[in-house]
């Protein structure tokens, strides 16, 4: 597995030299509300901007990953949810940033800040993420938010923001009740960068809270069957509620309860679509460099349709289906909040 994963990350260097001078990560342009003036799905035209971790990537290490036919943390060449959000009002999303052959980030013109790796304000250095493919570059979300205000110095109401965050603290933790302050300092920041964003501007912001990653395949895995990781994500979760509230948020965003959602898509998953739910993943181990999502491509997959019939594509991110119908549900709350249909 060493040998093979060596020989990939050596096509990557080779065909990404070629790659450098379009290494803003395709879609160009960023996040927009289109030219056409007609009525998109949702109703009403809004501008896309993303804020977050792997969940909501849509190309920030593209450049570097594409060489194997990778570049977002799904079943590749497939979207992530935010992509589907911002098509469903009238716009598209880029990556803000991009990386290049020396593991630097480049800015580019996207509103796509989320990027793979992050945590909610941990330095990247002190993690260890995929650093033989990426490097330690990935920013934490307080740095995303900085980032975007420093080049556009305010949010609008033509806006929807989107923030998903939190797994990375959640993974990283420990156990429990040692991983306890870990996880809730992060659910704090995390309301406190709301707040932040709802203080520049945005009066449409979407929060999602942090899905079950105990009934991911890695918990699954893990000694304990998840147990950990399910109470340090409802820890997080209840963290996050009470510090949304207590800094008088709540009434201010659309809450999205990603937790429950999933534990619901699993425990019916036959009647969603799929036929294998949290058991195993889209893509092959055996075939997918370092085993993860980032560089997984349909020549990896399982089957051929497991973009459609898994809902993992690693052992943690959801594959093509699986984001489609967050998004879903993600449009659909958005609408109950009297923005939209």
């Amino acid at each position: 597995m060493q040998g093979s994963n060596d020989t990939v990350r050596a096509v990557i260097l080779a065909t990404v030299m070629s790659l450098l001078t379009a290494c803003g990560g395709g879609g160009g342009g960023g996040s927009s509300n289109g030219s056409s003036a007609a009525t998109p799905p949702g109703g009403v035209n809004l501008q896309v901007v993303s804020f977050g971790d792997s969940l909501s990537d849509v190309g920030t290490y593209t450049p570097l990953a594409s060489a194997v036919g990778g570049g977002r943390f799904t079943t590749n060449p497939g979207q992530v949810w935010t992509q589907n959000v911002a098509q469903y009002y009238g716009g598209s999303l880029s990556a803000a940033f991009t990386i290049d052959i020396t593991h630097k980030l480049n800015a580019q013109n996207g509103l796509g800040y989320a990027e793979g790796g992050s945590t909610v304000a941990t330095p990247a250095n002190q993690n260890d993420f995929l650093t033989d493919v990426i490097g330690n570059v990935e920013m934490p979300v307080n740095q995303q938010v900085s980032s975007y205000l420093a080049t556009h110095g305010s949010f609008n109401s033509g806006q929807l923001v989107l923030m998903w965050a939190g797994a990375n603290d959640v993974l990283r933790a420990g156990s429990l009740p040692a991983a306890a302050p870990t996880v809730q300092t992060a659910a704090t920041t995390l309301a406190q960068l709301v707040g932040q964003i709802v203080q520049n501007g945005a009066t449409h912001v979407v929060v999602v809270n942090v899905p079950n990653v105990g009934l991911s395949p890695k918990g699954l895995a893990a000694a304990d069957g998840g147990v950990n990781l399910t109470q340090l994500s409802q820890l997080f979760n209840q963290d996050l509620n009470a510090a949304l509230q207590a800094d008088g948020l709540q009434g201010k965003v659309i809450q999205i309860d990603s937790y429950t959602w999933v534990n619901q898509i699993i425990a019916n998953f036959q009647a969603n679509g799929f036929v294998v739910a949290n058991t195993a993943q889209a893509c092959d181990p055996k075939k997918t460099p370092d085993d993860t999502a980032l560089l997984c491509s349909p020549a990896t997959y399982v089957t051929a349709n497991a973009d459609q019939t898994y809902m993992f594509a690693d052992d943690l991110h959801p594959t093509t289906h699986l984001h489609a119908l967050f998004a879903q549900f993600v449009e659909q709350q958005i609408a109950s909040s009297g923005l939209g249909h």
